[in-house]
């Protein structure tokens, strides 16, 4: 898989090939609807989808953010989460409507916002999993 930025036994994070800060989460089982995900997993992508929004926000300062999930050519569960700007290719179109103009863009470094990102995701994903250690240890002893 190419253009992987972030991976845990759960989910990854692909990068989409755009002028836009765009990124993919998908579940590392191929579920085709959410509803099949199972809760605690469904619980997981959203709050790694929270991660990316936010860090998104404060790294590159979008007009909108935008997420989506289709899954029409590729049938399982992924969401896209696209970092838009006024002077986008597209806006206020979709990133799959029509390009209303040629842009450039001055972004910052997508390297350091990858470094960043998934430092916030290892963390999370480490304190999720101490947690749930810990909620397993306290039942066993009640």
């Amino acid at each position: 898989m190419d253009n992987i930025v972030y991976e845990d036994h759960q989910i990854y994070i692909q990068k989409e090939k755009s002028e836009i800060p765009w990124l993919k989460i998908f579940t590392k089982e191929p579920h085709k609807e959410l509803g099949n995900v199972p809760k605690e997993l469904r619980q997981r992508l959203w709050e790694v989808y929270d991660t990316v929004e936010f860090h998104m926000n404060f790294y590159y300062k979008p007009k909108k953010i935008n997420m989506a999930s289709f899954a029409n050519i590729l049938p399982r569960v992924h969401i896209h989460i696209m970092a838009r700007f006024e002077n986008d290719s597209y806006f206020p179109n979709s990133m799959w409507g029509e390009k209303l103009r040629n842009a450039t863009l001055n972004l910052p470094d997508e390297n350091n916002f990858f470094k960043e990102l998934h430092h916030a995701l290892s963390n999370q994903f480490i304190n999720r999993s101490n947690n749930r250690r810990t909620s397993s240890n306290e039942r066993r002893k009640s």
